[in-house]
């Protein structure tokens, strides 16, 4: 009796064994979900000075279309982000549609009267920290679909006149933006790890004085 008892526990002792050798090791699970305020992560940025040094735009490559489906990031922001879908023929032709650009709370009723902004702009992340980056993770930084508030469609107007600036350089002409687009650029720099300049965080922080203190989540990308 006790020889089968021990064999039967050896048995089962090996199954446990095979079984925990399918299990993946902790270091392969996604990345967990970060909550917290925006004032909090205001207050946790990291702050340093920027530099730019050596910053060429080619060095994030985009639009891609790492799917393959036929349309490139570009083309998926504009359909998901349509008020009004458009029409998508052929190679990702798009016609049609109606988005509404809240930078300056315009609707905007043209694919090609929208530029889709980088939330934090290239040479923005550059300064911040993407410049010792390899270049898949700027490339995946650059066509950040993995959060709706990295890449935005906005007016062409608005875009080009944000260009790389950061808030204490540049607001949306709406001030009834303001709080949104404040928290979206934390939750950005919060979830690719970048850095924010003093003056950057001050503007950041008065901003965010004046609005609710939102509960903000996000997935850290790297």
């Amino acid at each position: 009796m006790r020889l089968h008892i021990r064999s039967t526990v050896l048995t089962l002792a090996a199954a446990v064994a095979a079984l925990a050798g399918t299990v993946a090791p902790a270091s392969a699970a996604p990345s967990e979900t970060v909550t917290t305020t925006l004032r909090e992560a205001i207050d946790a940025l990291p702050m340093a000075a920027e530099d730019r040094t050596g910053y060429q735009r080619t060095a994030f490559k985009h639009w891609v279309d790492p799917d393959a489906d036929g349309c490139n990031t570009r083309a998926e922001v504009l359909i998901a982000e349509a008020i009004e879908p458009p029409a998508v023929s052929g190679r990702c032709t798009i016609s049609g549609g109606i988005w509404h650009s809240y930078y300056d709370n315009v609707d905007v009723q043209s694919a090609r009267s929208l530029d889709i902004d980088h939330m934090v702009p290239l040479a923005e992340a550059w300064d911040s920290g993407a410049s010792t980056w390899s270049a898949q993770e700027r490339q995946d930084y650059a066509n950040d679909l993995g959060d709706t508030r990295s890449l935005v469609a906005v007016s062409a107007r608005e875009n080009r006149s944000k260009a790389d600036q950061d808030p204490s350089q540049w607001l949306p002409s709406d001030p009834g933006a303001h709080c949104r687009y404040i928290e979206e650029w934390t939750v950005v720099k919060s979830r690719w790890s970048l850095s924010a300049d003093p003056g950057e965080v001050t503007t950041l922080s008065d901003l965010a004085a004046g609005c609710r203190n939102a509960w903000i989540t996000y997935t850290p990308a790297r």
